[in-house]
């Protein structure tokens, strides 16, 4: 046999006796036991759960947010509904994909090497309980996503850890004197009523409204929070007569006249289902920092929401559902609210 074919089946050989055994020295025992991956990876893959810290580890620096949700409907071990801080951020130990998914057991935890996750998109997150649905618990707050407040996030009215509204009631109002509001309010007459109905007038009706929602309002357009070439001009007053003339408005009567035999006879319901919420389906509102749509016109309401739609009234909550609107549900909406009457 010729020298040079002896050397090269040598070669052969020695690379099938280093391949054979680079086989058998760096192939995991459990290769190939179920396919073609390492058998016991499975075990040790399910073994590593991420780690749960607690609420109380979340709470020695997040003392405020961990405040709000330990006095929250998130928290209510009454009804057994308690979700807790990594339920919508995440396990405070986890693989870290920046770190090519470091096990949990030796990975890192927060707030060491580890950013915990801050939901962006909270319709998705508060959905997964919150979407209505056939054969939940009626104790669990649902709303109908369409129909609830268009594609605004719920943060936006929302405590993202106690799902309580944001905008709360005023509590610590000035006490207003609603006789001396009644001198004061004598210039509002030709725009708002003699007796706080607009009937016809320029302005929006007065009688019954929330005082704490007043004071907000003549606060925005004193500080062209809101633009009104009248208004900007007539609501620089003090905080005293702004209390009073709250206290007078607030007293004034106008009662809702839509019933709720009527409110189902009208075209415009679903539409405003956007608003309910927050306005009332009689038109009159839960909360003192929102205003009352009794006795408002369908001229008038439009003319708000448009100027949500524009900026020119600046409203993060408004804005948002103002913008998702159609003329046509504009329209209905109007209409709707013009039917609660003062009575």
């Amino acid at each position: 046999m010729p020298q040079h074919i002896a050397r090269l089946l040598l070669l052969i050989v020695a690379f099938g006796v280093l391949a054979y055994g680079g086989k058998r020295f760096f192939t995991a025992e459990s290769f190939y036991e179920y396919g073609h991956y390492r058998g016991k990876s499975v075990v040790e893959i399910a073994a590593e759960k991420p780690k749960y810290k607690g609420t109380a580890y979340c709470a020695s620096c997040h003392s405020q947010q961990a405040a709000e949700w330990s006095d929250g409907v998130h928290n209510s071990l009454d009804v057994g509904k308690v979700v807790k801080c990594e339920v919508c951020h995440g396990p405070a130990g986890e693989r870290d994909p920046e770190l090519m998914y470091v096990p949990a057991t030796t990975g890192p935890d927060h707030p060491k090497n580890w950013k915990m996750i801050v939901p962006a998109d909270s319709r998705k997150l508060c959905t997964l309980c919150h979407e209505r649905m056939t054969g939940r618990p009626s104790q669990q707050r649902q709303i109908v996503v369409a129909d609830h407040a268009g594609t605004q996030q719920c943060t936006v009215c929302h405590n993202p850890h106690s799902p309580r509204l944001n905008l709360v009631s005023a509590t610590a109002l000035p006490a207003g004197d609603a006789a001396a509001g009644k001198a004061t309010a004598a210039v509002c007459a030709g725009c708002h009523g003699p007796e706080g109905v607009s009937d016809n007038l320029p302005g929006p009706t007065l009688a019954g409204q929330h005082d704490a929602y007043i004071i907000d309002a003549l606060k925005a357009y004193s500080t062209s929070v809101r633009v009104d070439p009248m208004m900007s001009a007539v609501a620089k007053v003090s905080d005293e007569d702004a209390a009073n003339l709250a206290a007078y408005f607030a007293g004034l009567k106008c009662e809702s006249a839509l019933t709720a035999d009527k409110q189902a006879t009208l075209p415009g319901r679903n539409a405003a289902a956007k608003c309910t919420v927050c306005h009332g389906a009689d038109g009159v509102s839960t909360n003192r920092s929102w205003p009352n749509l009794v006795g408002q016109s369908k001229a008038y309401l439009i003319a708000a929401l448009d100027r949500y739609r524009s900026g020119a009234r600046k409203n993060a909550i408004m804005a948002g559902i103002a913008k998702g609107l159609s003329e046509a549900e504009l329209e209905n909406i109007a209409a709707y609210y013009a039917a609660a009457t003062c009575k």
